[in-house]
């Protein structure tokens, strides 16, 4: 889990997102209780992408038990989040509702996280964009 994230660290589809600021394993559990407490904030106001998926299956043999014996049966699945990734977008509700939800839905997340509007990453990407070219033509 070393690195930032490459692929889905730009908000798509909503207006507001919330980025991962540590790198980790969230649960499918931890991403279903950020998912109603969004919904539930909203009243179903606006529309929720969830961009994180667990695909990866978290195995543990049974407690008391000896070794060997082949590996143990899948208990729970996980999705890997590096730093930098959009985990969730909001659309279709107002400012502050749509912050309140993310905000809401990031207490339930075992890490730390930054909620940013399209806006705001838009801006900061041109202005990494100029850096560059500054260094480039330095």
């Amino acid at each position: 889990m070393t690195g930032k994230a490459l692929r889905g660290n730009t908000i798509t589809y909503g207006e507001f997102g919330l980025v991962a600021m540590e790198p980790t394993w969230i649960t499918a559990n931890q991403i279903e209780a950020a998912r109603i407490v969004m919904n539930r904030t909203m009243k179903r106001g606006g529309k929720v992408w969830i961009k994180i998926f667990p695909d990866k299956p978290v195995t543990q043999k049974p407690a008391e038990t000896r070794m060997g014996s082949g590996k143990g049966s899948p208990e729970y699945w996980v999705a890997v989040v590096k730093p930098g990734r959009v985990m969730f977008e909001i659309a279709g509700a107002e400012e502050e509702i749509s912050r309140r939800a993310l905000k809401l839905a990031a207490y339930k997340l075992p890490i730390k996280c930054k909620i940013v509007s399209k806006a705001e990453q838009k801006a900061a990407q041109e202005a990494e964009e100029q850096a560059q070219a500054a260094l480039a033509g330095a």
